[in-house]
């Protein structure tokens, strides 16, 4: 081993760098927070959201030690008023709460682990507030989707999605389901029974990312049979299978503001998800697919009676792609929801524009 590299500890290394380095991610993290408070307060008119903010950012002030100060030397900095291409495009309140948010949590990261060494007591709070962030990150694109629509509610806003995304485990899912987001989809499922080596963990992670991804588009955000995750992440509501647990328990655990979505594959379990009071029901599968292994599919029969008899809105699903829509679309289906027609396209936001557009344009 290189007796060069196993002398360096953090200790050892220039302390004015270091003491510059906290400095720099200290005024990062406060004037990220400083975006997000006023935003709370000018452009949400949110008290509530406000104290909170203050108050991350009063915690971090009182640590912000004059040593650290004194060690600036912006002049020197070659970083100093480098700027990023990415920067213009963010046109959106959504995208600037994100952004800030994003940058208040990178910056308390860093302080995390230089600090550790030097200073444990700012270390500490730096691991408390960037969990407190992902709760509050949350909140404000939450409030920030309610501003931008309104005030419409979550029962209103399904009622206007027609194409419904089902996530599969894929490679850069986020980048999937953002691109998808990007190119119209307002309704999107979390739904990660295939993901075998995910612990619940790693799938919690997952959801937040979504979630916050679907925040920020405007987007509502539902979790596949796990309430617990929902309610973790402040999901939009959940959705169950025949074998999962029974609507009405599902609606004492979510109170009664969130949604509940029910897979039906036949006209008794469609007349009994409405009579449980279910927000909207999956038709299908219409197509075999793997997705469903050993499912038979239902064809378009039970499309047809969904559309003379649902109340509530209803998606068809299973195998429902680019090719066959227009069959779905003439039987009465006209809201779907797919999972490899997008997940697997090698283009995710042309395949979901092109679904979308002809949703759109057959009305």
């Amino acid at each position: 081993m290189d007796p060069t590299l196993d002398s360096f500890e953090p200790d050892s290394f220039d302390r004015s760098a270091r003491d510059r380095l906290l400095d720099a991610n200290l005024d990062r993290a406060r004037e990220g927070l400083r975006v997000l408070e006023d935003w709370a307060r000018f452009g949400l008119d949110r008290g509530d959201l406000v104290a909170r903010t203050k108050d991350m950012r009063q915690r971090l002030g009182r640590l912000h030690r004059d040593g650290y100060k004194f060690a600036r030397h912006t002049a020197t900095d070659p970083a100093a008023g480098l700027g990023h291409p990415a920067q213009a495009e963010r046109r959106s309140p959504s995208a600037v709460v994100g952004a800030n948010a994003g940058r208040v949590q990178e910056a308390l990261r860093v302080l995390e682990e230089f600090g550790r060494s030097s200073d444990p007591e700012l270390a500490e709070e730096a691991a408390t507030l960037r969990y407190l962030l992902y709760d509050r990150d949350v909140e404000l694109l939450q409030a920030c989707r309610l501003a931008a629509t309104g005030g419409v509610g979550r029962r209103e806003a399904l009622a206007s999605c027609r194409l419904y995304l089902v996530t599969s485990p894929v490679a850069d899912l986020e980048g999937v389901v953002a691109a998808a987001l990007g190119a119209g989809v307002r309704l999107v499922q979390y739904r990660a029974k295939e993901a075998a080596g995910l612990d619940d963990l790693q799938k919690l992670a997952q959801a937040r990312a979504l979630r916050q991804l679907c925040t920020a588009h405007g987007a509502l955000f539902l979790v596949n049979d796990r309430i617990d995750i929902a309610l973790a992440v402040e999901a939009d509501g959940v959705h169950l299978g025949q074998g999962d647990l029974p609507p009405a328990i599902a609606r004492q655990l979510l109170g009664p503001d969130r949604l509940i979505g029910r897979s039906t594959h036949a006209l008794p379990q469609l007349q009994q998800a409405v009579s449980e009071g279910c927000d909207y029901v999956g038709v299908g599968p219409v197509h075999a697919t793997p997705t469903k292994p050993g499912r038979e599919p239902v064809g378009l029969d039970f499309v047809r009676q969904a559309a003379a008899a649902s109340p509530i809105p209803f998606f068809a699903i299973g195998g429902v792609d680019a090719s066959n829509l227009a069959a779905v679309r003439a039987a009465g289906g006209t809201r779907v929801a797919v999972v490899r027609a997008i997940t697997a396209a090698a283009d995710p936001a042309a395949a979901t524009a092109g679904l979308l557009a002809e949703l759109e344009a057959r009305g």
